[in-house]
């Protein structure tokens, strides 16, 4: 299903955005988190539940996508930038869904405990490892940094397209006309 108009259906939109402004207060969260130990305590208890949050509208923006097809890129646009785009897409896709599973996996490796609002407990994804929490520990902050670069090639690409091709890439996302 396409939605033929040029545009991101309004879910893509509401989703991409929304977790935009999530995934920007995670990194930051999540530098902070290593460099304050005051704050250390009050940042882990809203990036667990946020980094569940992102992993859930992740799984439902992934629906959307198989459902809705994105708009076609300009005819005119470079062969490689095509697929960059895409590659960068599918790289992002990919890191919205590992970050929060690596996360959770860590944790449980490490024995903690993962709650949410209300009280709610997750349950441990792998068994407990030392070994294991520190693997993925370091690999939770290496995709950390590849998500990091990965959102500022992407906000460039985006910013590149509104003012530099001023092509209508970034209005597709930004307003459409459902």
């Amino acid at each position: 299903m396409n939605t033929g108009n040029g545009h991101f259906n309004l879910l893509a939109r509401v989703l991409h955005w929304t977790m935009a402004v999530m995934i920007v207060a995670m990194l930051f969260i999540g530098v902070t988190m290593v460099a304050s130990l005051h704050l250390r305590p009050l940042l882990i208890d809203l990036h667990r539940p946020l980094g569940v949050a992102i992993f859930v509208l992740m799984l439902l923006r992934l629906c959307n996508r198989l459902r809705h097809r994105p708009p076609a890129l300009p005819a005119d646009l470079p062969a490689w930038q095509v697929l960059a785009a895409t590659a960068s897409h599918w790289m992002l896709y990919g890191l919205m869904l590992a970050m929060p599973l690596i996360g959770w996996a860590m944790l449980s490796a490490g024995g903690y405990p993962i709650t949410l609002w209300g009280g709610v407990h997750l349950p441990a994804l792998v068994p407990h490892s030392p070994a294991l929490y520190a693997a993925l520990r370091n690999a939770h902050s290496l995709l950390a940094y590849v998500l990091f670069a990965t959102v500022l090639m992407h906000v460039g690409a985006a910013l590149f397209h509104l003012w530099v091709r001023r092509d209508g890439v970034f209005q597709a996302m930004a307003r459409g006309k459902d």
